[in-house]
């Protein structure tokens, strides 16, 4: 990592342009000393920050096929190999930007990220795992709409990016756990084991990170209990030990983090949770975050020209939209449903903010 150095910069010029002029395509270390001036004297108040700019390309491809991204012409082993997991490359520009217009609270971002950063160093200091033991799997659980699914692809994209050093690239590999049953109950464990000899392939490379996503993983739970009570035949009961076991091979990988989601908190297999390092709830936005989601929309229209900014303050509607318990993904549909109320060619930010109470309220 190449230092710039130190330098005084006055808030009011600094262009962080000219800062990314500077930087070569290697990663830079910033020593920024920022001077402000009190409004009542003019003191200097000095106060020093440090900064890591990290420099990378962005992949522009669509999601490939696991299978089709590996398929070798002389691999025939038999299983009728449906499409079981959609791989992106990262850090990927369909991904830029996305981590941050997540906003939760408690820190949750940096919680994520605190606990990744202490995983590689422990494996990377070779802590022995019998000792001091870890699975590499984040659980995120709660409601639907609350942005689990968004984190967890955004942490993917964030870690290809900050670990570039380590790690030339990164791969999201994403399962539906849901359609992953529904459709291999007839071929049992074979399909698993075929699906995670693929994810290993991926992983042989040290130089990528695969970020490994499994949606509505409450549906192992659902598979397992079926099986056990006699409801479904024996194979579905199987299908799941497989794909526990299969998690369970991939912690000796160190280049490889399991991210799964969960809508039903309750629903959760057990075995599963008990294999989660982290269990993350994630419900409805906070009247704070609401104010941040919803100020970001209304700055975006005006960026684009859409409405005229008049700074009205949108604490009122979010307050609202919290009484109601208004979801991240309602939140984001918010500034298009209001808009089409307004009758105006170029609504102003207050007319908007007064059309998302009355969407709100036709959304009970």
């Amino acid at each position: 990592m190449r230092p710039i150095g130190t330098d005084t910069i006055f808030l009011s010029d600094i262009k962080m342009s000219d800062v990314w002029n500077s930087i070569s395509s290697t990663d830079v270390a910033l020593d920024i000393r920022t001077i402000k001036l009190a409004a009542d004297d003019n003191t200097e108040i000095t106060s020093n920050s440090s900064f890591v700019v990290h420099s990378y390309q962005l992949f522009d491809n669509v999601e490939s096929d696991l299978v089709d991204l590996l398929e070798d012409e002389d691999d025939d082993d038999g299983i009728n190999k449906e499409k079981s997991a959609s791989v992106l490359e990262l850090p990927n520009g369909q991904l830029e930007g996305l981590w941050d217009t997540l906003h939760f609270d408690y820190n949750i971002k940096d919680k994520l990220l605190n606990y990744i950063n202490t995983t590689i160093k422990f494996s990377t200091r070779n802590i022995d795992q019998k000792l001091i033991s870890w699975n590499q799997i984040i659980l995120l659980h709660g409601p639907p709409g609350t942005g689990k699914t968004s984190l967890a692809k955004a942490l993917a994209h964030n870690l290809s990016i900050r670990l570039n050093e380590t790690y030339a690239q990164g791969r999201l590999v994403e399962i539906n756990a849901h359609s992953l049953f529904s459709k291999w109950f007839s071929e049992s464990g074979k399909l698993v084991q075929a699906m995670f000899d693929s994810i290993n392939k991926l992983a042989e490379d040290d130089s990528v990170f695969v970020t490994l996503l499994i949606d509505e993983v409450e549906s192992l739970t659902a598979a397992r209990q079926a099986s056990l009570s006699g409801n479904e035949p024996s194979d579905a009961l199987r299908v799941v030990n497989a794909l526990l076991t299969q998690i369970d091979k991939l912690k000796q990988r160190k280049n490889v983090l399991i991210i799964a989601t969960s809508n039903l908190t309750n629903a959760i297999d057990d075995a599963f949770m008990d294999r989660a390092d982290i269990k993350q709830y994630i419900g409805n936005p906070s009247t704070k975050a609401i104010e941040k989601v919803l100020n970001g929309c209304l700055n975006e229209l005006v960026i684009k020209g859409l409405i005229s900014n008049d700074e009205s303050p949108v604490d009122i509607i979010a307050a609202v939209a919290k009484t109601h318990e208004a979801s991240g993904r309602f939140l984001r549909k918010l500034p298009l449903l209001a808009y089409t109320h307004t009758q105006e060619d170029l609504p102003t930010r207050r007319g908007i903010i007064d059309s998302m109470k009355v969407c709100i309220e036709e959304n009970k």
